[in-house]
């Protein structure tokens, strides 16, 4: 199949049917605006994926999964920084430090999280390697196409209904009342406070996205959440600053500030 184009044209949902309905074997390269993704395929399986500069090193897959901890991550790069992900896997493994479900659940985890992201991606360019396999150093997987993309299809159409609503991230946020105090049994999820704590007349979605760590999608998710809950609108930024300003509330007062803390809480809890 060879297979290369836009993806305006395509989406990353439809490649994946391509190489699924035709049990392809070979490598799916995406340009996008800012990195370049790698996900390869053996007989129409995920087998795996890889993602900009990001460390794809088994020991670094492993740390973020949580099966390795920092010492024994750091100890893994100061003494084994030369071995193979596959000489690693049966270190690990014959030193009863994990078994082989435990190594390939976190990279197939990790794999499909590629995946996910590229979800969003709706510029830049792709290309079908055919018979391109993945480095022969790695350890591969195989993962059935079909429930993911299922999943990438209701993602793109949730994609679709957020960039309608939050068509730009290059505007601001700010609250839309100073409300009262007697409220509680309130359930915050940690991603909505972080973005809470940075909501200003100053600072772009955009900027709040990056000082989260949010993508595009997930940044959209709660700023519609807190959009349709009446907790805040869209504004122009008012021109930002060097360093996200994290200090300013609707008001000065810090009893007033509590309030409005206690009542944002207690309204995102219900979204």
């Amino acid at each position: 199949m060879a297979l290369k184009g836009n993806l305006r044209d395509f989406t990353v949902t439809q490649l994946l049917n391509l190489v699924n309905l035709a049990s392809k074997t070979g490598t799916l390269v995406i340009e996008g605006p800012n990195e370049t993704a790698e996900v390869f395929f053996r007989d129409g399986k995920l087998a795996y994926a890889m993602i900009g500069q990001e460390n794809s090193s088994l020991a670094s897959i492993l740390h973020q999964g949580k099966k390795l901890t920092v010492s024994q991550y750091r100890s893994i790069q100061q003494r084994a920084g030369h071995v193979t992900d596959k000489e690693l896997g049966l270190l690990l493994i014959n030193a009863g430090y994990l078994s082989q479900e435990d190594i390939l659940v976190s990279l197939q985890t990790n794999f499909l999280e590629v995946v996910r992201q590229l979800f969003t991606w709706v510029e830049g360019f792709f290309r079908f390697e055919n018979d391109q396999a993945p480095p022969d150093d790695r350890i591969n997987v195989r993962l059935d196409l079909e429930n993911l993309i299922i999943e990438g299809s209701r993602q793109l159409r949730e994609w679709e209904q957020l960039q309608d609503e939050i068509p730009s991230l290059e505007m601001a946020l700010k609250f839309t009342d100073r409300p009262g105090v007697d409220l509680k049994n309130v359930n915050l999820s940690v991603e909505e406070w972080r973005v809470i704590s940075y909501i200003n007349p100053k600072n772009k979605i955009s900027q709040i996205a990056k000082a989260t760590k949010m993508d595009d999608l997930e940044i959209r998710r709660i700023v519609y959440g807190l959009i349709q809950a009446g907790l805040v609108e869209i504004t122009r930024p008012e021109g930002a600053p060097p360093a996200l300003a994290k200090d300013m509330f609707p008001t000065q007062d810090t009893t007033e500030q509590k309030s409005l803390v206690n009542r944002l809480i207690n309204r995102i809890g219900n979204i």
